[in-house]
């Protein structure tokens, strides 16, 4: 999946998009394909970060710690290894999510951006193994998986695939 990068016609029509009237918005399949170049380059170079500095050490905020302890409160045992679309996407989990998104809506610059985020930690980006998020989830849960040794792993597997 390589989207490439946008040029600047691309830009200032993404630019125009942004500042019209949301009732007046319709889809548009130029604007879709802008974001899902960004989303897809945000997920790229979270990847490639992760790929080459230890996890442990990357702050993906200025309130990293913030996030970590608030996520961590309201969902202490949310395993983050492997992510279930029920998890983040059912009603129910809407519903207990919506709070926390919230929170950090004046906090979290485009907190609730779409995001790709992959499923399973120890694997890399592939169409089947990422799933679209809010920025907000996306970074407790990269956050989380930073802190707790989740994404230890991507460096010895980008290791061996560059090795071969």
């Amino acid at each position: 999946m390589d989207f490439g990068r946008l040029n600047a016609t691309e830009v200032q029509a993404a630019a125009a998009a942004l500042k019209m009237d949301p009732q007046k918005v319709t889809n548009n399949a130029d604007v879709e394909m802008q974001w899902a170049v960004r989303a897809y380059q945000h997920a790229e170079t979270h990847f490639n970060l992760i790929s080459s500095v230890d996890p442990k050490a990357i702050r993906l905020t200025r309130i990293d710690d913030e996030i970590y302890t608030r996520f961590r409160q309201e969902f202490p045992d949310f395993p983050v290894e492997v992510l279930k679309e029920e998890q983040l996407k059912s009603p129910e989990a809407k519903e207990k999510w919506r709070p926390f998104c919230s929170y950090f809506e004046n906090k979290v610059e485009d907190f609730n951006m779409g995001t790709l985020i992959r499923i399973d930690s120890r694997k890399e980006f592939s169409e089947e193994n990422s799933m679209l998020v809010l920025r907000i989830q996306f970074l407790a849960l990269e956050i989380a998986r930073n802190r707790e040794g989740y994404n230890d792993s991507i460096r010895t597997l980008k290791s061996n695939v560059v090795a071969r």
